[in-house]
C-alpha cells in the first residue's frame, strides 16, 4: 500500500489536479493508494482572513467568501462537466454551511481557536471531495474517506495533540475491510474525543499523511509538491541550485528549520520513529527524482555540505552587561521570559565570557520581546548591571547544512571568508557541537547574495560567476563587449569562469540586467536605456548587490576615476583602462591600494601602461618574489611611436598625426599622448609599482613640440599649429637621419628620478627596431643588472587594449 500527499498547490488547479488524478490511477495500477490532499493553494489563508474581517465588522469578508465559492465551482465545473445534482448539491451545501458559519463570526463579533478550527476544515473537506468526485467520473474506483472519522485528538484547538492508540486502531481497522484501490483522505482535520472538529497545526497535512503511514506501517511516504524535492538553496533566489537526491532526517529537520518549505519534519515524527522513508516528488513532473530523505547518514554522499537554507523577517535581540559575568540563572529568566510570551527563539549564541547572550526570533515578536525582558529584568537595568535589550531588526540567517560536515575541515573558515570576500557583514554565527549545521545572521538586503556566493562555494563544480558592469562602451569598449561575448563559452569550459555583463554605460544612458544582458543586442537597449549618471550607476550596482561584482572604466574621464573608492569599499572590484586615478596624487593612488585591500576587492590597471602587454602584472611578480628595481627603460606610448615611425622627409607631421588619431592609436585629443603626459603617467605608475613615492609633478618632461603646439586651444587648433611648425619636426627628423638614428619617445625611471622626452636612438639599442604601433620596457633589477628583462609588443589599438581588459577581469576570477 502506498501512502502519498498532495499539498495545495498540487490541487491548486483543475490542470494540477488532473494531473493528481492521473498519478493515483498509475499507481492504483500495481496496489492500493492512500491519497491525503491539502485545501487548494491559498484557501487556508483566505478563509482566515475572512474570519479575521468577520470578527472586526468589516464586510469585506463577504468577497473573500465570494473568491473561496467562486474557486470551487471552477473547479467542479471544469474537472466534472456533467456533474450530478448529489454532487453539486453537497459542494453547495458546504459552502452555505461555511458562510453561515462567517455570518455568525461577524453577528457576536469573536473568532474562538474552536471556532477557527471549524471554518479552516472547510478547506480540505471540500478539496477532497472534488478530488474524489472527479475521480469517480473518470470511472476510478475511488472513495473519499472523511480524516475526522479516524484521527482522534484531544481539545487544544489549532493544533490539537493525537490519541495514537485510538487513531491507530481506527486506521488499521477501517484500512483493514477497505476495498477501493484509491482512498482520498482530507489533511490537516482531525475531531477531539468529544466530537468537537480540530486541526493539527503547521504541517497539518503531512501530519496526517505521517500518521497514516506509521499506523500501516508502509514502505515508504511521499510528499507530492510543485518543486522535484528538496534543493541544494532556494531556487527562486539561486538559479544554480539543483535537487538532493537523498538527506538524512537530521539534514531535512535542519533544512526545513532554517526557511526550506517543502516539508515540516516535526508533524513527520510519526515515520521518523519507524524508519520509514520519505520521498519527496513534483506533481508537475512525476518522472523526476526528487529527494529520499532515511535514516542512512551517509546516502553514499561524498560533499560535506547538502544545502543552504535561510529564514527572513529575523531580529537580533541582545542581553549584554558586565553583571552577568558569573552569576547563574540570567539564561534561566531570559528564556523563560520568552516562552511566557509563546515566543520562538530560532538562533542562540551566547560569549565565553558571559557577558551577553544573543537570540534571534521572528521580527513580529520584537517589540513583544524587548518590552518583557526589560520588565523582567528591570531590577538590574535600574542598578546598571546590564543593559536594557538591543534589537536589531531588518535581518536573515543563512544556514549552511550536512551531516558530512564535520568530518570535513575548514568549512567554517571556507563560508565565512566567502561571505566576507563578498562584502557580506555577519552579526552572529552559531554552530551547534554536532557540526550539522553552521548558521549566520546578515543583512536582509544581503541574502541573496550570500546563497549564491555560498552555493557557487559548496555546491558548483567550482565555477565562479563574475557580475561585469562596464562605464564607457566606445571603440574600446565595444570591443571588450564583442570579446567577453565571444570567450564566454571558452571561459567557463575551461577556466571555470561564467562571466556575465550585467550593466553598460556610455556618457548618455545605461541599462542592467539582473541575470546577463544580451550581448548581442546591447546597442540597440542602449540606445532607449535609461539616463546616465556616475552616481546613478553606482547605486544600481549596489542596489543589485551581486556576488563577485566588477566595475569596469573604459573612459579617459577624470570623474570616473574619482568614484572608484566608493566602489572598493563596497567589495566592488574595479579594472581602470582610465589611468588618470593611478597617475593623481600619490595620496588617492595608495587609499585606492589601501581600500582594495581592506575590503578584499581587486584593483587592477594592467592597460595604464602597455595596453594588452603584462608589464604592470610582471613587475608585480618581481617585487613580489623579492626583486629590486634598479631602473627602468621604456618606450611605452603606441601612438608616439606609430607617429614616428611613420615620419619622414617625405611626408608631413600633421598629416602622420591625423592618420594616427584616424586608426585609433591616440586618444581624441591628440594633445594628451604627443604632449608627452599620457608617457610620464605611464612612467609614474611604473615607478610607484616599484615601491617609489613619485607625483606626476616630478617627472621632468621634455616636450618636442613647440610653444605655440602647446598653447593650443582646442584639437583643431593644435592641428593648424601642426602645419605651421612643420619645419620643426622635419628639423627633428633631419638630425637623427644624419646621425645614422631612429626617433623614439623614452621613458627612463633610475629608482629615484623619473623623465620622459624624445630622444635619438642608434642601431645597436634595442629600441631602435620598434616598429609600427609596438611598446617596449626594460627592467634593469637586482637579478638582471646586465641583461635586462624585456617586454616588448603592441601598445596600442582598441582590439590588444580590450584584451588587456578582459585578462584583468580574468585574473580577478582566478
Amino acid at each position: 500500500m502506498n501512502v502519498l500527499k498532495f499539498g495545495g498547490t498540487s490541487v491548486g488547479s483543475a490542470e494540477n489536479i488532473k494531473k493528481v488524478i492521473a498519478i493515483l490511477d498509475n499507481y492504483s495500477q500495481k496496489e492500493s493508494v492512500i491519497c491525503v490532499v491539502s485545501a487548494v493553494g491559498g484557501i487556508t489563508d483566505k478563509l482566515l482572513r475572512a474570519g479575521e474581517f468577520a470578527q472586526q465588522k468589516n464586510e469585506s469578508y463577504l468577497s473573500e467568501f465570494k473568491s473561496i465559492k467562486d474557486t470551487h465551482l471552477n473547479l467542479l465545473s471544469e474537472l466534472i462537466p456533467n456533474q450530478t445534482e448529489a454532487v453539486k448539491e453537497y459542494v453547495e451545501s458546504k459552502l452555505t454551511s461555511l458562510k453561515s458559519l462567517l455570518d455568525g463570526i461577524y453577528l457576536i463579533n469573536e473568532l474562538s481557536p474552536k471556532t477557527s478550527d471549524k471554518l479552516v476544515s472547510f478547506g480540505e473537506l471540500l478539496s477532497s471531495y472534488i478530488v474524489a468526485e472527479a475521480m469517480k467520473s473518470q470511472g476510478l474506483n475511488a472513495v473519499r474517506k472523511n480524516s475526522q472519522d479516524l484521527i482522534v485528538t484531544n481539545s487544544k484547538f489549532t493544533k490539537a495533540e493525537v490519541n495514537y492508540g485510538i487513531t491507530n486502531m481506527n486506521i488499521r481497522e477501517y484500512f483493514k475491510n477497505a476495498n477501493q484501490k484509491i482512498t482520498i483522505l482530507p489533511g490537516f482535520i482531525s475531531k477531539s474525543n468529544t466530537g468537537e472538529i480540530t486541526t493539527l497545526g503547521r504541517g497539518g497535512s503531512d501530519f496526517t499523511a505521517a500518521i497514516i503511514a506509521a499506523a500501516l506501517k508502509v514502505n515508504r511516504l511521499e510528499i507530492w509538491t510543485d518543486v522535484n524535492g528538496m534543493y541544494t538553496a532556494n531556487p527562486k533566489l539561486v538559479k544554480q541550485a539543483y535537487p538532493i537526491e537523498r538527506l538524512s532526517y537530521q539534514e531535512a529537520m535542519e533544512l526545513s528549520h532554517f526557511g526550506a518549505k517543502v516539508l515540516y519534519p516535526p508533524s513527520l515524527q510519526p515515520v521518523l520513529v519507524l524508519d520509514i522513508p520519505i520521498h519527496i516528488k513534483n506533481t508537475t513532473q512525476p518522472d523526476a527524482h526528487g529527494t529520499i530523505i532515511t535514516s542512512d547518514k551517509s546516502n553514499g554522499f561524498s560533499k560535506a555540505a547538502k544545502g543552504i537554507s535561510n529564514i527572513s523577517n529575523i531580529a537580533l535581540l541582545t542581553l549584554q552587561g558586565n553583571g552577568m559575568i558569573g552569576i547563574p540563572g540570567f539564561s534561566k529568566r531570559l528564556f523563560e521570559t520568552l516562552a511566557q510570551e509563546k515566543i520562538n527563539v530560532i538562533f542562540i549564541t551566547q560569549a565565553s565570557s558571559e557577558h551577553s547572550i544573543c537570540f534571534g526570533i521572528d521580527e513580529s515578536d520584537a517589540s513583544l520581546a524587548a518590552e518583557s525582558i526589560n520588565l523582567a529584568f528591570e531590577n538590574e537595568i535600574s542598578l546598571l548591571k546590564i543593559d536594557p535589550i538591543i534589537v536589531e531588526k531588518e535581518l536573515s540567517i543563512v544556514a549552511l547544512v550536512g551531516d558530512n560536515m564535520k568530518n570535513h575541515q575548514g568549512i567554517s573558515g571556507r563560508m565565512f571568508s566567502a561571505l566576507g570576500k563578498n562584502n557580506i557583514n555577519i552579526r552572529a554565527i552559531a554552530q551547534g557541537a554536532s557540526e550539522k549545521n553552521i548558521s549566520a545572521v546578515i543583512a536582509e538586503k544581503d541574502v541573496k547574495k550570500a546563497l549564491n556566493t555560498l552555493h557557487e562555494r559548496f555546491f558548483e563544480d567550482q565555477t565562479k560567476q563574475l557580475n561585469v558592469f562596464i562605464t564607457g562602451v566606445g571603440n574600446v569598449g565595444e570591443r571588450l563587449v564583442e570579446q567577453i561575448h565571444q570567450q564566454k563559452k571558452y571561459v567557463k569550459e575551461h577556466l571555470k569562469i561564467n562571466m556575465r555583463v550585467i550593466g553598460l554605460s556610455n556618457s548618455r544612458t545605461m541599462i542592467f540586467d539582473e541575470s546577463g544582458l544580451s550581448l548581442k543586442s546591447w546597442k540597440e537597449q542602449l540606445v532607449s536605456g535609461e539616463k546616465a549618471t556616475l552616481e546613478g550607476f553606482l547605486e544600481r550596482v549596489k542596489s543589485l548587490n551581486l556576488r563577485n561584482s566588477i566595475f569596469v572604466d573604459v573612459t579617459a574621464n577624470e570623474d570616473v576615476s574619482k568614484i572608484y573608492a566608493d566602489y572598493l569599499r563596497e567589495s566592488i572590484a574595479v579594472v581602470a583602462c582610465n589611468k588618470i586615478a593611478c597617475s593623481s596624487s600619490f595620496e588617492n593612488y595608495s587609499n585606492l591600494k589601501k581600500l582594495s585591500v581592506k575590503y578584499n576587492a581587486p584593483f587592477l590597471f594592467e592597460t595604464n601602461v602597455g595596453a594588452g602587454l603584462p608589464i604592470i602584472d610582471t613587475l608585480n611578480h618581481l617585487i613580489a618574489s623579492g626583486d629590486k628595481i634598479t631602473s627602468i627603460q621604456a618606450v611605452l606610448s603606441g601612438s608616439l611611436n606609430f607617429v614616428f615611425n611613420n615620419f619622414d622627409d617625405t611626408t608631413n607631421f600633421h598629416d602622420v598625426v591625423k592618420q594616427a588619431q584616424k586608426e585609433g592609436y591616440t586618444e581624441p585629443d591628440p594633445r594628451i599622448d604627443l604632449s608627452g603626459v599620457d608617457v610620464a603617467r605611464k612612467i609614474l605608475i611604473l615607478a610607484r609599482e616599484s615601491g617609489t613615492k613619485m607625483n606626476l609633478e616630478d617627472i621632468e618632461n621634455d616636450s618636442f613640440l613647440t610653444e605655440s603646439n602647446l598653447k593650443s586651444d582646442s584639437v583643431d587648433d593644435f592641428y593648424q599649429t601642426l602645419i605651421a611648425d612643420e619645419a620643426h619636426f622635419q628639423k627633428l627628423y633631419a638630425s637623427a637621419k644624419k646621425n645614422d638614428c631612429q626617433l623614439k619617445y623614452v621613458a627612463e625611471f633610475d629608482g629615484q628620478n623619473a623623465k620622459v622626452g624624445l630622444k635619438e636612438i642608434p642601431k645597436d639599442h634595442p629600441f631602435y627596431n620598434l616598429k609600427g604601433k609596438d611598446n617596449i620596457v626594460m627592467f634593469f633589477t637586482q637579478r638582471y643588472p646586465e641583461q635586462p628583462l624585456i617586454i616588448k609588443g603592441a601598445g596600442a589599438g582598441a582590439d590588444v587594449t580590450a584584451s588587456g581588459l578582459f585578462a584583468d577581469i580574468i585574473r580577478i576570477g582566478n
